[in-house]
Order: C-alpha cells, then structure tokens, then sequence
C-alpha cells in the first residue's frame, strides 16, 4: 500500500514570503518604537507620579537603559 501526496506548489509564492517577513520586521520595530517611547516618557515624570504608578527614580532610569533586545 502507498500513501499518494499531493504537494500544493500555489502557497508558496516567494514575493509573499518576503512580504510577509517584511511585515513582522516592521512590526517589531514598531514595538520597539513604542516601549522606547514609553520608557523614555518615564523621565519626564516627577517623583510623585512615578510613586503613584509604584516605581523609584532608579528603577525608571534601569528601565531606560534596557538594551534593545530586552522584552
């Protein structure tokens, strides 16, 4: 007995494989856009509010400085 395969060669249209890989590098480097801005934006806040949302100064400053590779 064999087992008869049928390869579908429609699905693998190389220009929407690298669209597609284009797409996920945009996406994340427009996360990483977003949470450098968001971390960044933590400097400008003052003592209080950093204390309000339950973070020191130096905890915001080591978070500034998390390395691009950092989740």
């Amino acid at each position: 007995m064999t087992i008869d395969t049928i390869f579908d060669e429609s699905g693998l249209d190389p220009r929407r494989s690298v669209r597609a890989i284009a797409y996920r590098i945009w996406l994340a480097l427009r996360a990483h856009c977003l949470k450098r801005r968001t971390r960044h934006a933590l400097l400008e806040l003052t003592d209080d509010e950093l204390r309000d949302i339950g973070i020191t100064r130096t905890e915001a400053h080591r978070e500034v400085r998390k390395s691009f590779y950092w989740d």
